[in-house]
């Protein structure tokens, strides 16, 4: 009992509270401070005069303070009044918060008085505080979720390219392929047949069934290639002339001409047709395969970068710009008519024109019949048979190319975009991905610090950039080293890179580069791939690096270099990466390269592509060869595209110049189906080189 009197002296309600006010203005903001404002003074003082605490004196009879029994004491008075519960809950969140010293001695005045504070009544909505703080709302940023960016890319794939693809697969190639064979089968019987008409194999008495034979080898043709006439009869009544809807009306005109031959014995030139209509059926063969494996490239994709152009990029010249693409990108473009094919139906439609009117000029000075064979043997030589294939051939050709690299064109549009003169940016990725770039060795020189060298190297080449980053970030974590800040940093543009750290000069560069700065470098340091350190003027360290040559960079900025029109331009941050470096590395010419200073190269990587600017190609990879490519091949697709149009069109007007002047001289000796099939295979030839410029991409 006495122990229990002892406690509950140390705990006296007046020390309670002196200690309970000193501890409170020890933790928190002197009150003079908070009442030189008006408002907060009134209330301050008017939670002191509320503040009415009960006596707690001892009752009469006690003879000391050792003799209090709180029994006596009338605990309901320190009950708080209903009006007075806001202002103190007021006064006390005036406070922070308790130190432990006075929260274990509240703690033993709630136990030994059992006055719980949290078993009080709510207390009345407190008065309005003097100072009101305008809650900012601070939306939630847009995080990038590749896996739903990923998500929403393959919807469209699937509901696109992937969806045309199985579409297509369902047609298949086979009828083509068979339709083709087919008729080149009848080529050569054509041919071997008229072969043995001119070497006089043949009796007269059989002439009738050589005639007969040559037409239905030419109806059987027509047969096998019904489904593209049947096309061209459709195009025709959608208002667009194509070379099938020619090589369709050439059908008709030839099976009247053939009947005129049954009659005359004369034998027609189905040979030409059937080769005609072979080339026809090769070119659609091309487009299919050259659409199906389009379709295939994009349906696999798992992020699209496509090539914008932007003007007055770089010296005058326009630049090619990687950026993001989207499957419409591609899917509106890539089966628009192109600009030769344009030219094709325009010469078609004239060509038709321009041999009825040689025909309606022979026949009414030499007869019907001879008017009718003059229109079926012009309108087989206003058209080469090659000029079927000279726009599908080299464009199935570079598809098979670029399918192997991930890259689609996006149409005639994209070719002619990527055509001129233009520029072409280089990264350091784009020549050494990640991984590529490694530290061999290091070799320190000198009484420092070897961390201290490491930390100076590091600190430079983290302000120069570039792939040398990672490589020495990594030596200097593993080392357990810190950077320092580097002051009047330079980049030297020669291989080279230097600062100023805790006083001392830094240089970083190539072995000519320390060599040309007065640097003395001990023999048997030479090493051809290694960054050279120097402190004031002393060798330090030589780190052994190793730049791996990838097939794919290589194969790339090979192809970029072999355009004149076409500059790769170099923005790497590696000061390593020099001409001579990239020379001796890559074994190419750096005559058409452009190599601008550190602030040009900042100000083109700032720049941003219009985003309304239309895509022109798109590569399913990182890889430089895939944009490299897909620039190089449409220069080369655009190039064959209109030579070959251009050698067609000669061989065309020729042809029907030829008709015009026998025609005039009524003499039909010439048009026999010999030279006339010889001069389809004369102008055969320069056609099929022609369309071979793409494989050289």
């Amino acid at each position: 009992m006495m122990d229990n009197k002892d406690e509950l002296q140390e705990f006296d309600l007046d020390d309670i509270l002196n200690e309970f006010h000193e501890d409170s203005q020890e933790e928190t903001p002197e009150l003079s401070e908070l009442t030189e404002l008006p408002e907060l003074s009134s209330m301050v003082q008017t939670q002191e005069e509320d503040l009415d605490m009960p006596d707690l004196t001892a009752p009469e009879g006690a003879a000391d303070q050792d003799d209090l029994d709180l029994s006596d004491l009338d605990l309901s008075e320190l009950e708080p009044a209903d009006g007075d519960s806001a202002e103190t809950e007021d006064d006390t969140a005036t406070y922070e918060p308790l130190s432990e010293d006075s929260q274990e001695t509240a703690d033993s005045e709630d136990d030994t008085l059992e006055f719980d504070l949290s078993e009080e009544e709510p207390a009345p909505a407190a008065a309005e505080p003097a100072f009101q703080t305008e809650e900012t709302f601070i939306p939630a940023p847009i995080v990038f979720t590749p896996r739903s960016r990923l998500k929403e890319l393959k919807k469209k794939l699937v509901a696109g390219p992937e969806k045309r693809y199985y579409a297509l697969s369902e047609v298949g190639t086979t009828k083509l392929q068979i339709a083709l064979l087919i008729n080149v089968l009848l080529v050569a019987l054509c041919v071997g047949v008229t072969t043995l008409f001119v070497l006089d194999m043949i009796p007269e008495n059989r002439l009738r069934l050589v005639i007969f034979s040559q037409v239905l080898c030419m109806m059987l043709s027509a047969l096998f290639g019904s489904s593209l006439m049947m096309d061209s009869v459709g195009d025709l009544l959608k208002g667009r002339f194509t070379l099938n809807t020619l090589l369709t009306l050439t059908f008709a005109a030839c099976m009247v001409d053939g009947a005129f031959c049954l009659m005359e014995l004369r034998v027609p030139c189905c040979a030409a047709f059937c080769l005609e209509m072979t080339m026809a059926l090769w070119a659609r063969l091309q487009q299919r395969n050259t659409e199906l494996s389009q379709m295939d490239t994009m349906r696999k994709a798992v992020r699209l970068h496509g090539l914008v152009r932007v003007s007055d990029y770089f010296q005058g010249k326009d630049g090619l710009l990687r950026t993001e693409g989207e499957v419409e990108d591609f899917m509106e473009t890539y089966n628009r008519t192109s600009g030769p094919q344009l030219v094709q139906s325009i010469y078609g439609g004239l060509s038709l024109l321009a041999c009825i009117c040689i025909a309606v000029f022979a026949g009414l000075f030499h007869g019907l019949s001879m008017g009718v064979q003059i229109l079926s043997t012009s309108l087989l030589v206003a058209v080469p048979a090659t000029f079927f294939i000279s726009v599908s051939r080299p464009t199935s050709i570079l598809e098979q190319r670029l399918h192997m690299v991930g890259a689609v064109l996006c149409g005639w549009q994209g070719v002619k975009g990527l055509g001129g003169k233009v520029a072409f940016p280089l990264n350091d990725h784009d020549l050494f991905p990640q991984g590529s770039t490694k530290l061999n060795g290091v070799k320190f020189y000198g009484n420092r610090n070897p961390d201290d060298i490491v930390s100076y190297s590091a600190s430079l080449i983290s302000i120069a950039g570039g792939d040398l980053v990672p490589v020495f970030q990594q030596l200097l974590s593993s080392r357990g080293a810190s950077e320092y800040p580097v002051e009047n940093f330079q980049n030297y543009g020669d291989g080279g890179i230097g600062g100023e750290i805790c006083g001392e000069p830094v240089l970083l560069g190539s072995l000519n580069f320390l060599q040309d700065m007065g640097v003395e470098i001990p023999e048997g340091t030479m090493v051809n791939q290694a960054v050279y350190v120097a402190v004031d003027g002393q060798l330090c360290a030589v780190y052994a690096i190793t730049y791996a040559k990838m097939r794919s960079s290589a194969a790339g900025l090979v192809t970029l270099c072999g355009y004149s029109k076409l500059t790769p331009v170099m923005l790497c941050d590696d000061f390593m990466l020099t001409e001579s470096f990239l020379q001796a590395k890559f074994e190419i010419k750096t005559r058409r390269m452009a190599f601008p200073d550190r602030e040009v190269s900042r100000q083109l990587r700032q720049v941003q592509p219009n985003p309304e600017a239309p895509v022109l190609a798109m590569t399913t990879r990182e890889e430089l060869v895939s944009a490299a490519y897909a620039v190089t091949g449409a220069r080369a697709l655009r190039t064959a595209a209109k030579l070959g149009v251009t050698i067609h069109l000669i061989g065309g007007i020729l042809g029907m110049l030829i008709m015009l002047v026998l025609a005039l001289l009524g003499n039909t000796e010439l048009l026999t189906p010999t030279n006339i099939l010889l001069y389809q295979l004369v102008w055969a030839i320069p056609g099929l080189l022609v369309t071979e410029w793409t494989r050289i991409v």
